[in-house]
């Protein structure tokens, strides 16, 4: 079952813009390695649930996956072959707003080679470029 709210305040949003880089989750805060967006864009509730399955079937209980997005943002649609006008489409599927910056997963318990390994497939799945960043030391 893909992501989505148990409930919302509003059924229906406007499509927005994406504006400016990550400022919160944009570093690695609880595994050892994450994957990490370079540029803005929508990643559906059934992306990321094809995400989860490629890195946990690859880690096969060796590592422990972080989910870092959830898909809030209902995105509506117009039946196929329907005249203009009559207003705003029926919710159709949820998507997860990443601008650049954000972490979208991270891997604990993996080494380096396997954590680069597990992301290339799920990075494979993206609409998004990412990239492999390693949890920052803090004193």
């Amino acid at each position: 079952m893909a992501l989505m709210p148990k409930r919302v305040k509003h059924r229906k949003v406007q499509r927005g813009r994406i504006k400016g880089n990550a400022t919160r989750g944009n570093t690695v805060a609880y595994g050892e390695w994450g994957l990490q967006s370079l540029e803005a864009g929508h990643i559906a509730a059934n992306t990321i649930e094809a995400c989860r399955i490629a890195a946990t079937q690859y880690v096969r209980g060796e590592g422990k996956l972080y989910i870092r997005i959830f898909p809030d943002k209902p995105v509506t649609a117009r039946p196929l072959e329907t005249r203009m006008g009559k207003g705003k489409g029926e919710p159709d599927h949820w998507v997860a707003v990443i601008k650049p910056g954000t972490i979208l997963f991270e891997l604990t318990g993996v080494g380096h080679d396997a954590a680069r390994d597990c992301f290339a497939r799920v990075a494979y799945k993206l609409p998004l470029k990412v990239r492999l960043v390693a949890r920052q030391q803090t004193v």
